[in-house]
């Protein structure tokens, strides 16, 4: 009977990172417990590493540094084995979409049910939950990309759904400065229509802000095919409700009538 040992050789010379248990117990036709044995003593020795559910990464001599292979290798695997659908949006989908000022200390995946985060070595990974009708209608094949990794390809937003979930969360993406960023670095690879058809299923307020954003970052031929969204709203909102209001009424606060948006604070970008 070949090792535990053996089948992660032939797994890494597959090109895989992660393995079920249930999957390796049935190649090497070992028992549960026997299995599981060989599998702590590999853990102990940072061959292996448990993550969850009896779901396994390999962790090669590079690997083991830092913990753990990147993410976006086992993502998919991951998901795969816990049956759920994702995508990897927010900061991490920025950076894929040429955001170079974002530097994504978190990989961030959007999914359609409470998930707790993952630490794994130096990786953290934060699951934002989306309602199940709405995650449903929004992670089409149409407005997703791939990643290509080693192990395949793993599920990322597109363009114009990682400007739309940054805006939604942007509380979990370091902020509206940030969001306003990532807004400059890769809104002119979006299509208007596309970008459109899908703020239809986000939030109004939320479509209004990525408008404004647009609008300040130079993207104005973009944010006029969310323009019809401000003919829908029923009142003005903040641009970033996490400001507390301003005590002395004396102080300027933008009204941006074009968005229905008031502004506390200016937001600022990078050339």
């Amino acid at each position: 009977m070949a090792s535990l040992e053996a089948y992660l050789d032939q797994q890494l010379a597959l090109g895989h990172s992660s393995f079920s248990s249930e999957g390796a117990r049935s190649y090497l036709g070992s028992s549960q417990s026997a299995f599981a044995s060989a599998a702590h003593r590999l853990v102990k020795k940072h061959k292996l590493a448990n993550l969850r559910h009896e779901f396994y990464l390999i962790l090669r001599p590079e690997d083991q540094v830092i913990g753990a292979p990147d993410p976006v290798r086992w993502i998919g695997s991951l998901m795969e084995h816990e049956q759920i659908d994702y995508r990897i949006s927010l900061l991490r989908a920025a950076a894929f979409h040429g955001s170079s000022h974002q530097a994504a200390m978190v990989f961030q995946v959007v999914v359609p049910r409470q998930l707790r985060p993952l630490q794994i070595g130096r990786h953290r990974l934060q699951f934002i939950y989306q309602a199940p009708g709405t995650f449903k209608q929004v992670n089409q094949p149409a407005w997703l990309d791939q990643i290509r990794t080693p192990d395949g390809y793993a599920r990322v937003a597109g363009v114009e759904m990682t400007l739309l979930d940054c805006i939604r969360y942007f509380h979990k993406a370091a902020g509206i400065a940030s969001v306003a960023q990532v807004v400059k670095d890769i809104a002119a690879k979006a299509d208007g229509r596309k970008l459109a058809e899908i703020a239809a299923l986000y939030e109004n307020s939320a479509v209004r802000r990525l408008g404004y954003l647009l609008d300040i970052t130079g993207h104005e031929r973009i944010s006029k095919s969310l323009e019809k969204f401000v003919r829908q709203a029923k009142s003005s909102k903040p641009l970033d409700p996490s400001i507390k209001p301003i005590l002395d009424t004396s102080a300027p606060v933008e009204t941006n009538s074009k968005w229905k948006l008031t502004v506390a604070e200016p937001v600022e970008v990078d050339s």
